[in-house]
């Protein structure tokens, strides 16, 4: 369990639960599932103890279950947003085949994720994470850099101007950082989705080889699938939170009224990048789908090549059967039976039918190899 309570500029990190809020900023508790298991009932009377309200116990088990999908819930006290991320996988991992051997060609394994939880108060924000969770740290080194950045006296006016970049104003704001992070890190996986996919569209069309692993390229088009059902749910649950921005009573408080424009819009960054990372995979998808059509047209024409040829032979060799079957008739009177020059003469007869006949297939194409 981390906590760090953020007061302007400053940011305090620390790991016992708080007694009191400080007079101006917030604080954030940061903890792994585990340990809000274990911790509970502590943690509950601390959120009692600072906001006078704990969770629900509906709430309590969504933050508890590792399995729950994307979604957004809100009660009269706080919100709650629930956010799956990438899970950390090894750096082989991509690159690994089913039976744990490296096959050669990159193999696109299912996409793991695993759900982050905050619960929004109004001056308290409660994340509950994976063990050993990457985002957890990256932001919170993020956050402190910041503070220390802060610290330079050259660099205040800008961190304090660059909203993006700086300390965050509320809990709100927090949470979408993070979410921000996370999203961001579903726009990186686009290279790796891309780079495998172009290696599976490059065998598909590559026609002097033979092209048998459709498992592969099945697991990849399922994994698609699976990131597109996850982004659809990430979109619905921030779309759900965007519109609820709009319910709250900011009044005539110009910095309060500035802070939850600044929301709406950093609501709409993130809903953005969401909707970049669905049309990437869409487009993945139906790059894959074309790459594989036009594997069967090239085989189907490259059939066709081929019975096209045999046909053209046939015709080739057919007057030279229907010669060779009328001078094998068993009679005994047939014209140049008994002559001795007879044979070379059937036999000239024979291939100028056959130059012939392959002369007029040659230039209708008949006998032209595949792409001429």
């Amino acid at each position: 369990m981390r906590v760090f309570t953020v007061s302007g500029t400053q940011v305090h990190d620390g790991l016992a639960l708080p007694r009191q809020l400080p007079e101006q900023g917030f604080v954030w508790i940061a903890c792994s599932r585990e340990r809000f298991s274990a911790e509970l009932a502590s943690l509950q009377d601390a959120l009692e103890h600072l906001t006078g309200r704990g969770l629900v116990d509906l709430h309590v088990s969504d933050l508890l279950n590792a399995q729950l999908p994307s979604r957004f819930d809100y009660s009269s006290h706080y919100d709650l947003m629930v956010f799956r991320r990438l899970a950390q996988r090894s750096p082989d991992a991509a690159s690994m085949g089913t039976h744990g051997k490296r096959p050669g060609p990159p193999v696109l394994n299912r996409i793991d994720t695993s759900p982050v939880g905050f619960a929004v108060f109004d001056r308290v924000l409660l994340s509950v994470h994976p063990a050993d969770c990457a985002v957890r740290e990256a932001y919170a080194s993020r956050l402190l850099a910041s503070t220390h950045a802060a610290a330079q006296p050259t660099e205040t006016a800008d961190l304090r101007s660059a909203g993006a970049r700086g300390v965050p104003s509320s809990p709100a704001d927090m949470m979408l950082r993070i979410v921000s992070h996370m999203v961001d890190s579903y726009l990186d996986l686009r290279r790796e989705l891309s780079r495998q996919l172009d290696h599976w569209q490059a065998e598909l069309l590559n026609p002097r080889a033979r092209f048998n692993r459709w498992d592969a390229l099945l697991q990849a088009r399922l994994a698609l699938h699976q990131l597109e059902a996850l982004c659809d749910d990430q979109h619905t649950a921030v779309q759900t939170w965007t519109e609820s921005l709009d319910t709250w009573g900011v009044g005539q408080d110009k910095a309060a009224e500035r802070e939850h424009e600044l929301l709406k819009i950093r609501s709409r960054d993130v809903l953005e990048h969401i909707d970049r990372v669905v049309q990437h995979v869409r487009r993945l998808e139906q790059n894959t789908e074309t790459a594989v059509q036009m594997h069967f047209n090239v085989q189907s024409n490259r059939t066709n090549d081929i019975m096209r040829t045999l046909t053209a032979l046939t015709a080739i060799f057919l007057p030279l059967n229907l010669i060779a079957g009328i001078f094998g008739m068993n009679f005994e009177f047939i014209p140049w039976l008994h002559q001795a020059s007879a044979f070379w003469w059937t036999l000239g007869s024979m291939g100028i039918i056959a130059l012939v006949m392959g002369l007029v297939f040659w230039r209708k194409r008949y006998l032209a190899r595949a792409g001429e």
